[in-house]
C-alpha cells in the first residue's frame, strides 16, 4: 500500500520557461494559480530576467485572452450564476471605469474575472489587448525589479 503522505512529486518538469508559460497561463485562468513564486524561482537560479519576463508575460495575457473568448460565450450562464464577490467586484469596477478597467487585470482575486467580464460584455479585443499586455507585464516586470 502506498503511502501518500510520504510520496515525493518530482516538480522539476515545472521549473524552466515553458513550466512558466504554463503556470503563468494557469494563473490567468478563472482558476486559483499563481505563477509568480516559479518566476522569482527561475530568476533566482539565474534565468535570464528578460526571457523570463517574455514567457510570463506572454502566458499570462494568453490565459487573459482565453477567459474573454469564455466570457463570449457565457453570456446567458453568468447572468444567472453570478452572486459571487469576485464577480460582483469585478463587474463593478468594469462598469465604472470601463475598458481601462483592464489595467488591474493583474490585481489578484477581480483581475482575472475582469478579463471575463470583457468578453461578456463584448469589449473591443483592440483595446482588449493592449491594455491587458500593459497591466500583466508591469506585474511581472516588478516582480522581476524586487528580486534583482
Amino acid at each position: 500500500m502506498i503511502d501518500f503522505m510520504t510520496v515525493q512529486t518530482d516538480w522539476s518538469w515545472l521549473a524552466n520557461p515553458s513550466g512558466l508559460f504554463l503556470m503563468a497561463f494557469l494563473a490567468a485562468s478563472l482558476l486559483p494559480f499563481g505563477s509568480e513564486w516559479l518566476l522569482v524561482l527561475l530568476v533566482t537560479q539565474g534565468g535570464d530576467p528578460l526571457q523570463l519576463w517574455l514567457v510570463a508575460s506572454a502566458g499570462n495575457v494568453l490565459g487573459s485572452c482565453l477567459n474573454y473568448v469564455l466570457g463570449l460565450w457565457a453570456e446567458k450562464w453568468v447572468h444567472k450564476h453570478s452572486e459571487a464577490t469576485g464577480w460582483d467586484t469585478a463587474r463593478r469596477w468594469y462598469q465604472r471605469f470601463g475598458v481601462w478597467s483592464l489595467l488591474f487585470a493583474w490585481v489578484p482575486v477581480v483581475g482575472d474575472p475582469l478579463t471575463f467580464i470583457a468578453g461578456l460584455m463584448r469589449a473591443r479585443f483592440v483595446l482588449f489587448l493592449p491594455l491587458v499586455i500593459i497591466g500583466k507585464a508591469t506585474r511581472y516586470a516588478l516582480v522581476i525589479a524586487v528580486v534583482i
